[in-house]
């Protein structure tokens, strides 16, 4: 009797603990407040990249991932622009979580720092020194569950802070009019590509209303201003890449070129 005595209270102790656990583990996303969900964010990315259609960003024309973390730090959706998961640099996956969270934690609601803002002052002797290595990534969240699920609407990420601090472009702030609503990760080419491609999808999102950043025209543009000596006159210099980035971003008022940060 005793022993059957202990099983029944097992029992009934497991069928109060379960749903408790499940419903820990299962709580509802849909409550998370977010800037943009998956599929629109997917939809405008590969409308943003050449392989997809759109125009070109001046790179190696790579298809590309993005990321889009909540003014939380929460990541919200993480797309890619190709038709399968490895259309797009693997490591990229990571590194676009990376940026949003950068660009929402160094961004405020009257400044917004892109990730390519970050680069000058990162460097040995730079007023950031050190800041790459300051916040490192969850692992954890990153490469949780399958990866066949990695780019999709139920991507392991969505739901996590990420962490991380990503010191070159491809990170842009997302302002609703508002304030800060979050931010935006784009990774897979050069890093001057990645920012433009950034800039067109944030355009597109409408959550572009940048208020100032450091360019004070061009708020949170990147600046291409470092000179043969390695320096940033304007301290938050960023260098070029191997294409044609600088000229496209210049067209597209997402940078500035030469010494001069307008």
């Amino acid at each position: 009797m005793e022993k059957r005595s202990v099983m029944v209270l097992t029992a009934i102790t497991a069928a109060f603990l379960v749903p408790a656990v499940l419903s820990a583990q299962d709580q509802p996303k849909s409550g998370m407040s977010c800037p943009v969900d998956h599929d629109k964010l997917a939809d405008i990315l590969k409308k943003s990249v050449k392989p997809g259609g759109g125009p070109s960003n001046g790179g190696l024309d790579n298809n590309e991932w993005a990321a889009v973390v909540n003014r939380q730090g929460i990541v919200c959706a993480v797309a890619y622009s190709g038709g399968k998961v490895d259309d797009q640099w693997l490591g990229s996956r990571a590194i676009a979580a990376e940026k949003a969270n950068t660009a929402n934690a160094f961004s405020l609601k009257d400044k917004a720092i892109a990730t390519a803002n970050l680069y000058a002052g990162a460097q040995p002797g730079g007023f950031l020194f050190g800041a790459a290595l300051g916040n490192p990534p969850s692992p954890e969240a990153l490469y949780a569950g399958s990866p066949d699920n990695f780019g999709t609407a139920q991507d392991p990420m969505v739901g996590k802070p990420i962490g991380g601090t990503i010191v070159f472009g491809g990170g842009l702030a997302l302002y609703d009019g508002n304030g800060v609503a979050g931010a935006l990760g784009v990774s897979g080419d050069s890093s001057c590509a990645d920012h433009n491609v950034a800039w067109r999808v944030r355009h597109q999102l409408g959550l572009d209303r940048v208020p100032a950043g450091v360019s004070p025209n061009m708020k949170d543009a990147i600046i291409y201003d470092i000179g043969p000596d390695g320096k940033s006159p304007s301290g938050f210099g960023h260098p070029k890449c191997n294409g044609k980035e600088d000229q496209i971003a210049v067209d597209l008022g997402a940078g500035v070129s030469g010494n001069v940060v307008r």
